[in-house]
Formats: C-alpha cells, structure tokens, sequence
C-alpha cells in the first residue's frame, strides 16, 4: 500500500515532505490557522485551504484503513481470507470497491439464494453458469428432493438461478459497470403523487420532471428530495434499462445454450430485484453527497462574507429595535459595546407618540455624543428610518441593519447570562447594535444556520455542515484576530489552541485580575499551558500593551528577532513600526536561519508597517430608496439600490428595504455568462437592480443587474453578439476545500 503521505502528496500536487509535515503538526494538535500563519517555512507556504485539505484526506485515508482492518478481521474469522482475496481488499482505493468486494462475504439475513443453497442447489447454479451445452431439464430433475422442498425441475431451477442473480448482485465489476451507467446515464424522475397538486403547488415545476443525474444542479436534488419526504412527488432514478441488460449480457453470458438462457432469466431477476434497487439506493446517497457538499460550500461562503462584513468600529451607537404597536425598543452602547442605557419610545402610533418619540432620541444623542444609530430591518425598520432620518441630527450616521438571527441570540443562554435584567426586545436592540460596530464578535455567539444566508441548509447532512461551519468561522476569527481585553467568551472560543472552556478561564482571569497587560500574562491563565499559548497568542491582541508587539499578529516566538533588528539599526521596537525609512534598511537575508525563512519573515515586516490591521474592508454608508417601503410600492423598471442578503447556486437575494428580498436569476446578474454567483456578487455588497417583475400575492419580486444596454437587446427581440465570459476561477476557502473533498468522497 502507498504511504498516506505519498498519495495525498500526488493527488494534490505538493511535495511529500509539505504533507508529512503537515500530517506532523495536526497529529500533534496544531490548528489550520497556525500552522498556516506561523509554520510557513515547515510546510513550504501551504495555506489555510490546502492544510485543511490535508487534515480532512488523512482522516478520510485514516477510516478507510480502519474499514479494511475490520473487514479483514471479519473475512479471517470466516475463514474466506485467501492470499488474493487479501491483495484485493489491500488494493481497494475507496470505501466504495472496499464495500463491493466485501459484499458476498458479508453475514446477511436469509436471502432467497441463502435458502435455494439450503435445498442443496448452489450445484445446478454451478453448472448453469459454467454454459455447456447439456440437458437443463435432465440435470434439473437429479435435484428432485421433497424433503428440501425441491418438487420438480422448474423449483430446481428457481432456486438456481437465485443462486445465480445473487452472484450476480455481488460481483464487484459487474456493480461498478452498472453504477457507472447509473451515473453517467441515469435520470432523475418525479411525478406529483394524486391529490397533493393544490398542497404541494410550491413544487409544481417538478410534477412532471426529469433531468440527467449527471447535470443535476445541487439546488434542484435538495428540492426533489424535500418534496419527496413531504409526500408530494414520488421520485426515481432511470438508467437506460436496455443498456443495463446489454452490459449484464455482456458480463455474464457465454453462448446460446439452454443454460445461457437459464442465465439470462437470472439476469433479468437479479437486475430487477436487486441491481437496479441497490444501485438506486447508492446513486441517491451519491448524488445527495454532492448536493450537500455543493449546498455547503456556498452555506459556508456565505456565512464567511457576512462574518467578515465591513466593521463601523468602536463608535458611540443609538440601536433601535423597531415595532409597531408594542413600540421600538432603543439601547444606548458605548465604544465597547456595553449598555449603557435603554429605552421605549412609539413613533408610529399618533402623532404625541411620535413627537415623544424625537424628543427621546434627539435628547439621547445629545446626552451621548451619539456617532451612528443602527436599525433593525425587521417589522417597522423602514418607518423606522424615516422617522429617524427626518430629525437631522447632525453628524448621526442612519444604517439599516440585517436583524437575522437577533431574535435566537436575545433568547438564548448567551444573552440571559449577559442581560439577565434584560427583556429578550432590548437583548435584540444590543445584537443591532454590535453587530453594526463588529459583525464578526457577534455574529459567532449565534448559530451559524441561523442567520439567514445559505441554501437548504436544514436538508443537508448537519455534522458535515457544521464541520464546515466551524472551518469557516475559526478561520474569519483568526483572519482578524481577537481583542484580548475586551472579547466575549464566544469569540475567544474560536481562537486557535483555545475552545470554550479555556476561553471562560480566560474571561474569569480578566474579571478578576483586571486587563491583561502582556500576551505572557496568558500563561497565569487556569490550564492554559504551553501548547495553548503557542496556539493562540499570535491571533490575540492587547491594545496599548507594554510590549509593543503584542497588538500585532507578531508570534511571540519572533520577539527576539524583530528587537535583533531593532538593535542592529540602534532604534527600538517602536521606531522600527513608526519609521518607514528604517524598515526600508532591514535585509531580511541577514536574518534567515534554519528555522525562519523570507516567508516568516517577510510576514513580520508587514505586519510591522500595520501592526494588528484589520484585514476588513472600511465601512460604508447606505440608503434604500425614500418612499419605497413596501412590496406594494414597487413597479416593473424601478432602479433601485440594494444589498446582497444571500447567495444561492441559482442567483442572489437582494434587500430593496420592503421587507421582501427579491431574486437576482443566476441569467440576471451579469450580461457575461456566470456559472457561480461569487464571481459577481458577495454577501453584504452595495448593488443597483432593476424590478423586472413583482409577484404581491405570492410575495415574489425578480430584479435584473445587467446592463440598459443588454436590457434594451432583450426588449427588442434582438440578440447581443457580446462573448461569454469565462467563470472567474474559485479563490475562497470554502470552495476549494468543498472541492477537494468531493474529488476524495
């Protein structure tokens, strides 16, 4: 067998020492994000995306041999282990062949075969198969045994040729000739069940469908199978039945003899009874595989842009929780984020409501100094912001905030533990706001299924989904790095090295101890050890620290080298990060050993010029169009601007501010070809749409991102002679990582 290392090495294209290596530290307890960041001249620069490509193909390697062990355990307890059987089982390269050679093997329930052998038949089946020309009936009838239950020839062969339509079933190549067709060939079809067409009408494009397995969009199988399980469509999956015999013929029939139409009979009743539900079976677990791992990707994506979402930053903030007759629920956060204070006010219930109303706020802004005021774009959120945008406060920046989500946070453990005095409204009104100042700090105190981006999540395999989901935000978290003074419990949580435990250990230090001071103070913290320190100390930054280094994303490992350099051009530490002129004059050459190469150590030169930046995009200001509120207020042609919600294998949801978002088609967001909507659009990007059609009853509203020019061409009739554009190639983690484990699953 081929070393683990050397294959996952081929079938990436890397070095074998880059995977050994790798391989190393993840046994060793190293993180992705670590051993990616701070381990660059170890693994010759393999980034996020390749080492947990690696971490998640050793595991795969890793069940397979265990599968092959507990097989070949299983074969020598049943005394079937020969030397070539052994070969075979060591030779199987997926758990798929793995499984197909161990089929006839494995201890099964009484089968019909199972029982034509108790009748001493396995004989005749012998012999049958063998195709010689000889006398069927005569050989038939020497199998007469009533005291088995064989009573006459044609029983004889029955259970013959069951025999034979199990062997069949079993043989390895004749199942991967089969479900290769099933594959390449096969084709999903669906038929609405009688009586559940005015139930199931969400369904009805599919009431009469079918479509290729092949080519089956990830988006389309997930509804098949939902519609499915909620009883509306009975769904199959249709080889070329002509073709399956034809290969089965091929396989199996030797001749023209009386016994070569015993076995064609067989042919017919194994593939019927047998192949075609088996490989049934495997093809919807295949095809559901991929779909899941499709809906994954761009669940994860998705979930990756909103985390990593432009911050306002450490502003003084109005939060506003907005509602109609139960009133809008305003908390007052300082610069950290802490409450500070909150309130009631009823802008929308009469005129003394709405007077009080601006009073309150004019009075709150004033008595703050308030920066931005940030609204829930729930119920009320567009009246909302109309009524807050007609007081004029000067040097008030107004956003809309997507409140996905809030509702769980305000509900749960998390909140009661932070706002025990607190209604779940102003626990909401508290998640508005921070998620304005800081998305990413609080957004992972929520699960990421719920808030709001993604496709079919609920359908998709959930520990796959929330592996990828916890890839995903460990990663966003430590692309950032994490305030040590002043982050929540949630987020040190996703720090590498830490985990929820050493996070509360960690707050607990700092709540009794007061601000930490140095990043080697970590080291007093309640079982943070030495492993954990080197985990996690580059991702965790002290503001104003005594030691300068410690508000970068410099190792502490390093320390000694950046004040080397420091000392050879006779300034300190904080010369070197305010003097450009005196980074310019290192020669990194000079400090290149066996252990830290230009990789290293270019990552600390840049880091000194923008110690502890913040690799997000800068803040922008956003307005809906004013007066357009509502589903009813929208007309066919309207340009309207809008912001990028979610993004799905078949376009982009887009809000509008009327509390519906409407649909970008796939065919819609550009006048190129687009084969991935992230080649276009990202979750939370500013775009300009136009209303191509609105849907009031069904609450539906379509929008269009091309161009007038391309729009001009469609309304005529005519046609654009524009090239196709070719898909942009797939640059983010969650795509690629997706990838690589459907071409090892």
């Amino acid at each position: 067998m081929i070393p683990h290392f050397k294959k996952i090495a081929n079938e990436f294209s890397i070095s074998e020492q880059q995977v050994s290596t790798t391989i190393g530290l993840l046994d060793e307890g190293a993180t992705v994000p670590f051993i990616s960041r701070y381990r660059k001249e170890l693994t010759g620069s393999l980034d996020e995306v390749q080492v947990a490509g690696i971490r998640d193909r050793v595991e795969q390697l890793r069940e397979l041999d265990k599968r092959r062990e507990a097989i070949l355990k299983s074969l020598t307890d049943l005394g079937k282990l020969s030397p070539e059987l052994e070969e075979q089982v060591r030779a199987a390269e997926t758990m798929t062949a793995l499984e197909d050679i161990y089929l006839p093997y494995r201890p099964k329930r009484k089968t019909r075969a199972t029982a034509a052998r108790e009748k001493g038949l396995q004989p005749l089946a012998d012999l049958i198969m063998q195709q010689d020309k000889f006398d069927v009936s005569l050989e038939a009838s020497k199998f007469i045994d009533e005291e088995k239950g064989v009573n006459s020839e044609e029983e004889a062969l029955a259970g013959a040729r069951d025999i034979i339509a199990e062997n069949i079933n079993e043989n390895a190549e004749i199942r991967g000739s089969i479900r290769e067709l099933f594959v390449e060939k096969g084709t999903f079809q669906s038929k609405v069940i009688e009586g559940k067409e005015e139930a199931g009408h969400k369904y009805k494009d599919y009431f009469d469908w079918s479509e290729p397995v092949k080519s089956a969009p990830s988006h389309r199988i997930l509804a098949l199978r939902r519609a499915e399980k909620e009883l509306v469509l009975s769904l199959d999956i249709c080889p070329p039945e002509d073709e399956a015999l034809a290969i089965l013929d091929r396989l199996c029939v030797k001749g023209n003899s009386a016994a070569s139409d015993q076995v064609r009979l067989a042919i017919a009743d194994s593939y019927k009874r047998l192949i075609k539900p088996s490989m049934e079976t495997e093809v919807r677990l295949l095809t559901k595989r991929k779909a899941d791992e499709e809906a994954i990707r761009v669940f994860a994506e998705n979930a990756r842009q909103l985390l990593l979402a432009a911050p306002l930053g450490q502003k003084r903030v109005l939060a506003i929780d907005p509602g109609f007759r139960t009133g809008c629920k305003v908390v007052y956060l300082d610069e950290q984020g802490q409450l500070i204070e909150n309130t009631t006010i009823y802008p929308h219930t009469g005129a003394g409501g709405l007077a009080e109303a601006g009073k309150t706020i004019q009075h709150l802004a004033e008595k703050y100094q308030i920066e931005a005021i940030a609204i829930g774009n729930g119920t009320a959120g567009r009246e909302t912001e109309t009524f807050v945008q007609k007081l004029n406060l000067p040097g008030v920046t107004v956003v809309m905030v997507n409140e996905s989500g809030a509702s769980i946070y305000s509900a749960s453990e998390v909140a009661r533990e932070e706002f025990p005095d607190k209604d779940i409204t102003v626990r909401g009104a508290v998640s508005i706001g921070r998620r304005l100042m800081d998305p990413l700090a609080e957004l992972v105190k929520i699960d990421p299924k719920s808030i709001g981006v993604g496709q079919y999540q609920h359908d998709v395999d959930q520990n796959k989904l929330q592996t990828s989901l916890d890839d995903t935000v460990i990663s966003c978290v430590n692309a950032v790095g994490v305030e040590l003074n002043t982050a929540s419990k949630q987020i040190l949580s996703y720090i590498s090295g830490l985990g929820p435990q050493l996070a509360q250990n960690i707050v607990d230090y700092r709540n009794k101890n007061g601000a930490f001071k140095r990043r080697e103070e970590l080291k007093k913290v309640a079982r943070l050890g030495e492993k954990a320190f080197e985990q996690a100390a580059g991702f965790l930054r002290i503001r104003n620290a005594q030691h300068p280094l410690d508000a970068s994303a410099v190792h502490p490992e390093r320390y000694a080298l950046v004040e080397q350099m420091a000392k050879d051009l006779n300034c300190s530490v904080p010369d070197l990060i305010k003097d450009e002129a005196l980074r310019k004059k290192i020669n990194l050459q000079k400090y290149v050993t066996e252990t830290v190469g230009l990789p290293t150590l270019t990552d600390i030169l840049s880091e000194l010029a923008r110690p502890g930046r913040d690799p997000r995009e800068q803040f922008e200001t956003f307005s809906f169009t004013e007066g357009v509120n509502a589903i009813e207020d929208l007309k066919t042609g309207m340009k309207l601007p809008g912001i990028v919600t979610n993004i799905t294998a078949f376009g982009a949801f887009v809000d509008i501010g009327v509390h519906q978002d409407g649909l970008v088609h796939l065919s819609q967001l550009s006048n190129r070809f687009v084969k991935d909507p992230n080649e276009v659009v990202k979750v939370h990007q500013k775009v300009e749409v136009i209303v191509t059609e609105v849907d009031i009853a069904r609450k539906r509203i379509a929008l269009s991102m091309k161009t007038e020019e391309r729009t001009a061409v469609q309304r005529t009739g005519g046609r654009s002679l524009e090239k196709k554009g070719k898909p942009s190639k797939e640059s983010d983690m969650a795509s690629k990582l997706a990838a690589l484990r459907n071409k090892f699953s």
